[in-house]
């Protein structure tokens, strides 16, 4: 179990494995409990933790990312997504949650008065 900062400290990439660690461990755990071989009950809470502690670091640095990215690369993106909606792949609800955090961002960096036509007085 790694404290935060120890976490936060690891790149992107070991931070995927050790996600992929801690679900295979869960998964161990999930299995010995369900055979009645588990001693510590409370390790898979632990493991459920630590879990959601690397996701949340994957999740606020692709935050950051989305936030530095210019306002075409969104708009790329979300015409991407949404053809993929449109179009009835598998996958098609993932892609429009995305689609609509994306615009959720692409709103905040795009004035509201740019594309719109005044009346002129």
């Amino acid at each position: 179990m790694a404290k935060t900062k120890e976490l936060r400290g690891m790149s992107d990439e070991d931070l995927g494995v050790t996600l992929k660690d801690r679900e295979k461990h869960l998964f161990q755990l999930r299995f010995q409990s369900a055979t009645d071989r588990l001693e510590t009950p409370s390790e898979i809470r632990k493991a459920k933790r630590d879990i959601a502690r690397v996701k949340t670091i994957q999740r606020q640095r692709e935050l950051v990312k989305l936030k530095d990215l210019p306002p075409d690369q969104l708009a790329t993106r979300i015409a991407a997504l949404e053809k993929k909606v449109a179009d009835e792949v598998p996958g098609k609800r993932v892609a429009f949650r995305q689609a609509k955090r994306l615009k959720r961002f692409h709103a905040a960096k795009v004035p509201a008065t740019a594309g719109k036509k005044g009346s002129g007085k």
